[in-house]
């Protein structure tokens, strides 16, 4: 039997979560209501955490993956003693508050990744999980267990019918996550109404063909002992992740309790009124929590910071013992990055043969990957196109698969691109990983939702993205990226690179490991390039830079990647017609949009027409240009070397549109060599 108190705590979140919603007249009560025993039990009697501490490394992890029911995890969060004030509470959903509509990672102390898009956090868990795992592999030791922390998720119908979450679940059971536990929500309803209109499928029964561990809790509102049995079997599990299926009501003791009604939308003031008399609680108070309840999760909250002091004394004798790995673990967590890493990174000359920048940059991977422990790869099913596994990578593999263990560093993704940039997500949240996953840059939409998210949320992820436009050739125009960089480019907090050559490449991960809050879009390409006279490593760090120039240049071309070189061969035929060409390669524009207003003066002189050359869609360069060379089509199925000519990219089309440039603005009667020194 569950205790007096117990119940009242429980009673206590219902009530809450109704206050809460109401007081913001915004926001979803039902699902709250439904998950208080749950969230009750969870965060009492399993989940090790520590309020004052909320990000010592061994914590379990919590992701509410339906976190339109947000309301839920801030009230356990104020309940437990983080930092989160009922003042907090009541602010809920409003501007520049720490409680906003969905879990945000970066606003409020204790949320672990920002989850809002159905199915994203079941995903990010399984990132977490096998962040986890792999840590584990790595640096437990013989009675040194630093890492063996559970990660828990809630999800709900909603997150179960999003493809992502069934990607993300087929990757773990084929992993064997044993200490990843997921709860499902099973209330039945969604905003259209009750799921018989289009979910009828048998969760079970599918979880358990993806390898899973099933329990099923047939009555999640009032049968405590029976959730907590649950917990505890799954957590015994360990070559297997759990799914336990609770039955829940949702808004239980609402008048609205089972119905769509209560799922999005404030309880009226009557039907509040009537669920504090029905759990014994003052009707004419709001936002009111005894002294007993909090002393029952702040009692919880001391056994975490126990937990914590324990673990540091353990990890205080790891690195006693074990000095090496103790401050490579403390290095990683601190997200630091070892002193010269970069050193390694390859650097090249015009006299080395032409590589496609897929290549470089496995080169890359291959240089650095020893010296930055943290990094984890993996590609969607095109690791041999990707080419983002260095040779002597260990599958990231359940060792009893004989394909690898958890020690190892590349994933094989399958065909999941979504879950993979989620899981990512998740990696990353962990803490003490650089994950980078690979797939075609034209499927970074598939996956778009989580990569988002990967700004949203401030996480460093890096996105190996080969193909790189329709210099990719004969797999045509379903595969040939268009308009995806004006997309990434277009995003808040989201780095895109697109590199020459091999310095160029070798630059872009020096930027993309050295930003830490940023994600990176890396698009590389499948044909050869040359190595461009005037290219650098840390040319890349100022976003655009002069590769070559004449002085008091008549015209600019400003061009990334594949094309660059198609800028610099029109400026020697420009230069053999005495006409006077700067070329600027721009391997990332936000990078360069940060820089002082006198370095980019620098680069584009006042008075002087610039012309940008890309081989995607011209959307976005009006920005830095005058006239654009690309794409305004999809593009064709062809070789690459028929492509450009067809679609009017080459170094001969450029000249002829430079001639037009410069004569169209001197009948306007400016004058470059005048004016480019204004």
């Amino acid at each position: 039997m569950v205790s007096a108190l117990e119940q009242k705590a429980v009673d206590t979140i219902r009530v809450l979560a109704a206050d809460t919603v109401r007081g913001a007249n915004s926001g979803h009560p039902g699902a709250p209501m439904g998950l208080a025993p749950i969230a009750h039990t969870l965060f009492t009697k399993f989940l090790h955490a520590n309020p004052k501490n909320p990000y010592f490394p061994n914590r379990d992890r919590f992701l509410l993956s339906n976190g339109h029911a947000c309301a839920l995890q801030y009230i356990m969060l104020h309940l437990l003693g983080y930092n989160l004030s009922m003042d907090d509470l009541k602010q809920f959903r409003q501007l520049g508050s720490k409680t906003p509509g969905h879990p945000e990672r970066i606003d409020t102390e204790g949320i672990e990744v920002t989850t809002g898009p159905l199915g994203q956090g079941i995903a990010n868990a399984v990132g977490l999980a096998i962040g986890e795992a792999h840590l584990a592999a790595t640096y437990n030791r013989p009675d040194f267990e630093i890492f063996n922390n559970h990660t828990y998720v809630i999800l709900g119908d909603g997150c179960l019918q999003e493809g992502v979450a069934s990607e993300a679940a087929s990757i773990a059971g084929h992993l064997k996550l044993g200490k990843l536990i997921a709860i499902y929500d099973d209330n039945h309803i969604t905003i259209d109404g009750d799921t018989a209109v289009s979910f009828t499928e048998d969760v079970v029964k599918r979880f358990e063909s993806y390898d899973w561990h099933t329990i099923v809790v047939d009555n999640g509102d009032s049968d405590f002992a029976s959730i907590e049995k649950a917990i505890a079997e799954a957590q015994k599990v360990t070559d297997k992740p759990s799914l336990i299926k609770v039955r829940t009501t949702i808004g239980f003791g609402s008048l609205l309790q089972g119905e769509e009604k209560v799922h999005g939308a404030p309880l009226s003031n009557d039907d509040i009124k009537q669920l504090k008399e029905r759990f014994g609680f003052n009707p004419e108070k709001t936002f009111d929590v005894s002294s007993d309840v909090y002393d029952l999760y702040h009692a919880r909250a001391k056994e975490g910071a126990e937990y914590e002091a324990k673990w540091n004394k353990l990890f205080d004798d790891y690195k006693s013992k074990y000095p090496k790995e103790g401050a490579e673990v403390a290095r990683r967590f601190a997200n630091t990055l070892p002193d010269g890493w970069e050193k390694v990174l390859p650097r090249f000359t015009p006299s080395d043969s032409p590589v496609a920048t897929r290549k470089l940059s496995e080169g890359v991977l291959s240089a650095i990957e020893s010296v930055l422990p943290e990094l984890i790869g993996g590609s969607a099913d095109l690791t041999g196109s990707n080419l983002t596994r260095w040779k002597n990578a260990v599958d990231f593999q359940h060792p009893s698969t004989g394909l690898g263990d958890y020690t190892g560093r590349y994933i094989r993704y399958g065909i999941r691109e979504h879950a993979m940039f989620a899981i990512m997500n998740g990696l990353t949240a962990y803490g003490a990983t650089i994950p980078y996953g690979g797939t075609f840059l034209n499927f970074l939409t598939y996956g778009w939702g989580a990569a988002r998210l990967s700004a949203l949320s401030h996480l460093r992820v890096i996105y190996v993205m080969t193909h790189d436009s329709i210099g990719l050739g004969e797999d045509g125009p379903t595969h040939q990226p268009i308009e995806t960089l004006a997309l990434t480019r277009a995003t808040p907090n989201m780095l895109t690179f697109r590199p020459a050559d091999g310095n160029e490449t070798s630059g872009t991960y020096l930027a993309a490991i050295q930003n830490k809050t940023r994600p990176s879009v890396i698009a590389l390409s499948r044909q050869n390039l040359p190595h461009l006279e005037g290219s650098s490593v840390e040319a890349v760090l100022k976003g655009a830079y002069v590769l070559q120039t004449d002085d008091k240049p008549e015209i600019v071309f400003v061009s990334t990647g594949s094309e660059v070189c198609i800028a610099v061969d029109a400026a020697k035929k420009l230069k053999e017609k005495n006409i006077k060409t700067r070329v600027v390669s721009m391997p990332c524009s936000e990078i360069f949009d940060d820089q002082p207003a006198d370095y980019k003066k620098e680069v584009f002189p006042l008075g002087v027409p610039v012309i940008a050359i890309e081989a995607l869609g011209k959307f976005g360069w009006d920005r830095y240009s005058h006239a654009q060379i690309g794409m305004d089509t999809f593009g064709s199925s062809g070789k690459a070397e028929d492509l450009y000519p067809h679609f009017g990219i080459t170094s001969k089309h450029a000249v002829e549109k430079a001639e037009k440039v410069i004569n169209h603005f001197k009948k306007l009667g400016y004058v470059p060599e005048v004016n480019a020194q204004l």
